[in-house]
């Protein structure tokens, strides 16, 4: 694996006064190029998550499978407890870009690793929590209780050294660079497939996998901490002062907050499922929603790629500009989870066939209601993450904890019932808080008023609602009998609902805007 990141084009090397473009050209070029290497990296995660997940299936077991899944989602929570400052380091430059003194860049570097410090004492504390607990949250017999808490400890250290080796790449998404570690990251995930399935044909088990994670964090860290010396010539460390490093606490201890309420949303329903019903019952959830999860992820990461050019906006305030593109990111979202939803909807069931057996396809109620929650995810860390950009956090994490609240506890409850669609209903209903709040939260961060436009949005929503139904319906009765069928149909199908789904949901003015700025995004990558 070559450890060279792709060149960027030369005319975004080159002096911005020479290149005689306008500033939102400037901004498309990096967005296209940073959206790229973001959905390269994550196709090539997929791809090996594709081939390695059934090898961990058959490896592991049905059961130690949904252990390990409860295992990560455990670990996941002691993100409450580490002051996010890498997080936080990240916005502060993005939200800066325009700021010309090094010497402060390098100090707010020194004060997301001092802040990293302070929090280390919790970190070890709520490690060891979780480390105790975790044979009993998981269910597992006595004689396993040994090789789980091993397992746990090893995640544990590799959740430590994962927030230092994500320090240099806060510097360079920040920076709006994320496109230099163009093909990086996709070599990295290859590695680590490769070194998950040596564990598992050594017959190391849980203990082997957690291992080659903690190799592959170790091997992370070092590369980037390469690429980002390489293409930010600033970077380094500080002495910081207690006014910088009260500032970055301040925003570190809000992003822990509202990280430890995006856990306990995403992350519980493995644990609530995993304690009211069974590790198996959570291993056909995971799988029945892995398509729906690697949808979510492909959209944070354009939208993780984008924010750091509109967080320039606002630091400079150009609100009126962060606006329009905010409704053409919405604009954006509505085609992406309408297409892709209805695609899987129509196809999960053969996936599932195919890939690991359809036992673990959890049926028609359930699926639908996955690819729902999918879309209110979407919709909710798109405002997220422009509340985030704007460095106001706090009323944002307040609704956020009502929300979580709602969602643990409508999920408890329908739960033990419905199982799996209780969980989900659960989920949809507690998060509605945070789908009705934040578009107005956002308006008021900008100093513009809400505009609702009940016509537009009555049109989109009930366009997405008939794809959905008509799609899940079919779904049941369509049944690919290979993978050449199945891919060829994923293909059609996709390709067939993104061309006509504008034409019903959309309105003339946003059709409009979406083929300008396909366009546009085109134009600067050729």
């Amino acid at each position: 694996m070559s450890t060279t990141c792709l060149e960027a084009p030369k005319n975004i090397t080159a002096p911005e006064h020479q290149l005689g473009l306008k500033p939102s050209e400037r901004l498309t070029q990096r967005a296209s190029l940073n959206i790229i290497a973001s959905l390269l990296d994550y196709f090539a995660k997929m791809a090996v998550g594709l081939f390695v997940t059934p090898i961990l299936v058959a490896g592991l077991g049905r059961s130690l499978f949904g252990v390990w899944e409860i295992l990560g989602r455990l670990v996941g929570y002691m993100s409450a407890t580490d002051g996010r400052p890498t997080e936080a380091l990240r916005l502060t430059i993005a939200n800066q870009q325009a700021v010309q003194d090094s010497d402060s860049k390098r100090r707010y570097v020194a004060s997301a690793l001092g802040v990293w410090l302070l929090f280390l004492p919790v970190l070890v504390t709520a490690g060891i929590v979780v480390v105790w607990l975790s044979p009993a949250i998981g269910k597992v017999s006595p004689e396993s209780y040994a090789s789980v808490r091993l397992t746990a400890a090893l995640l544990v250290v590799n959740f430590l050294l994962a927030n230092l080796a994500a320090l240099p790449e806060s510097v360079l998404r920040g920076t709006n660079l994320g496109y230099k570690r163009m093909g990086l990251q996709a070599g990295l995930s290859i590695v680590g497939g490769i070194l998950t399935v040596g564990a598992i044909r050594m017959g190391s088990g849980l203990i082997g996998v957690a291992g080659a994670q903690v190799i592959l964090t170790c091997l992370t860290g070092i590369l980037f901490w390469y690429v980002v010396k390489k293409y930010v010539p600033w970077f380094g460390i500080a002495r910081p002062t207690r006014a910088d490093v009260r500032s970055l606490l301040g925003l570190s201890i809000w992003n822990t907050a509202g990280s430890l309420i995006a856990k306990l949303q995403l992350a519980s329903d493995v644990i609530i499922l995993g304690i009211i019903a069974s590790a198996s019952m959570v291993t056909t959830y995971v799988l029945t929603g892995y398509a729906a999860q690697a949808v979510t992820g492909i959209i944070t990461l354009v939208l993780g790629a984008v924010t750091p050019g509109l967080a320039g906006l606002i630091g400079r305030k150009e609100y009126d500009k962060t606006a329009a593109l905010r409704n053409e990111m919405i604009a954006i979202n509505w085609l992406l989870v309408t297409a892709i939803g209805s695609t899987i909807l129509l196809w999960n069931r053969s996936f599932l066939f195919l890939w690991v057996g359809e036992q673990y396809y959890a049926g028609f109620w359930a699926n639908l209601l996955i690819v729902l929650v999918m879309v209110q995810t979407t919709f909710i860390r798109s405002d997220a993450y422009l509340i985030d950009a704007t460095l106001k956090l706090r009323d944002r994490v307040l609704v956020s904890a009502l929300a979580a609240l709602l969602s643990i506890g409508f999920s408890i409850i329908l739960t033990p019932s419905l199982k799996i669609v209780g969980l989900c209903i659960g989920l949809l209903v507690g998060r509605l808080v945070q789908t009705i709040s934040y578009p107005f939260m956002l308006n008021s961060c900008l100093g513009r008023a809400q505009r609702v436009r009940p016509k537009s949005m009555a049109r989109s929503g009930l366009v997405m609602v008939l794809y959905f139904l008509g799609s899940a319906y079919l779904g049941q009765r369509l049944l690919a009998q290979s993978w050449t069928a199945c891919i060829a149909c994923v293909g059609g199908s996709l390709g067939i609902m993104t061309l006509i789904a504008p034409l019903a949901g959309l309105s003339t003015e946003s059709r409009m805007l979406l083929s300008k700025r396909f366009r546009l995004i085109l134009t600067s990558i050729a």
